[in-house]
């Protein structure tokens, strides 16, 4: 990684952005809440909170921020656009640039990526609203996921066992997405791996492997956000090969679409083949959320893995 010769220190104006207009914004606000009190706690005496809106460059320039720890999730601050922004501005900011978030944000284009690059993926389809999903699903096998191309947190995402729930399954994600991915559903482990760098040691690591135990069908937007509803299993009971084989990958698929600074790598585990899933360039920052649970497992707490993060806007874009 290359990193920026100009330093963050106490004294620097951060803001950090949540909320935004995505379907993702009571998320975004908790994590947002979560990482300006680890800030405050570090030390960072002129962080404030920026609820993300279409005035957001001018709160940025009327507050003098140099520095923007990205806290906002889906689309506007996931997709490269507040990325887009803030380098027009010349501010720094966490997490990845704009061509690793529009890419991961697209599942189509992730896919086509990780597949190109050697790294398992599950049989899909893309489908354009208005083109014959019937006709293009047609090599997939019962029973089907139905995702919103450019969508996070499981929302509009159902699954399909016949095609009368298939043409439900799609209507409803079309309310999400003009381009939807339809994909072959696999009964499988649900894991999710951490990827972050470390400035100062210009090193990029995995996290321990976190599995999740659902009482839902499979993990969904009620069962991320709803506590009592998902048992984390920190690590994932995986032996040691299939968890080392597992954590590579993460970091192979976070090099492979050119994120830096943080990344969270979703994956479907079936007869201990493991299956890339997504990659989230923006990991949720709240009580409940995956990646502080993976850092704490290893000993970095939630103020430390605030600054981890932090330090990745020394990262050059």
């Amino acid at each position: 990684m290359e990193v920026i010769n100009n330093k963050i220190d106490k004294n620097t104006k951060i803001a950090v952005l949540c909320g935004g207009m995505s379907a993702e914004r009571e998320v975004s606000l908790r994590s947002g809440k979560n990482v300006l009190n680890a800030l405050l706690n570090l030390g960072y005496k002129n962080s404030i909170l920026i609820d993300v809106d279409k005035n957001v460059a001018q709160k940025l320039k009327e507050e003098n921020v140099e520095i923007c720890y990205n806290t906002l999730h889906g689309r506007y601050g996931e997709d490269g656009c507040i990325q887009g922004l803030l380098e027009i501005m010349g501010i720094k900011y966490t997490g990845c640039n704009v061509k690793s978030s529009a890419n991961c944000m697209d599942k189509e284009t992730t896919i086509n990526i990780l597949r190109a690059n050697g790294l398992n993926v599950i049989k899909s389809v893309s489908i354009l609203k208005g083109e014959d999903f019937i006709k293009k699903t047609k090599e997939l096998k019962f029973p089907l996921m139905v995702k919103p191309a450019k969508e996070g947190s499981s929302i509009g995402m159902n699954k399909a066992n016949n095609t009368e729930e298939l043409i439900d399954a799609m209507q409803i994600a079309y309310k999400s997405d003009n381009k939807v991915l339809v994909e072959e559903f696999i009964n499988g482990y649900s894991s999710t791996v951490g990827v972050l760098e470390d400035v100062e040691n210009k090193k990029t690591f995995a996290t321990p492997i976190l599995g999740f135990e659902t009482k839902t069908e499979w993990y969904d937007y009620e069962a991320k956000y709803t506590e009592g509803l998902t048992k984390f299993v920190l690590p994932a009971p995986f032996n040691e090969e299939l968890t080392e084989k597992i954590q590579n990958m993460a970091i192979k698929a976070h090099k492979a679409l050119e994120c830096t600074g943080v990344s969270r790598v979703d994956f479907l585990v079936h007869n201990e083949t493991p299956y890339i899933l997504e990659i989230n360039t923006n990991p949720g920052m709240t009580d409940l959320s995956d990646l502080p649970a993976q850092a704490s497992h290893m000993g970095i707490n939630y103020d430390m893995l605030v600054e981890i993060v932090l330090k990745t806007a020394l990262i050059e874009k």
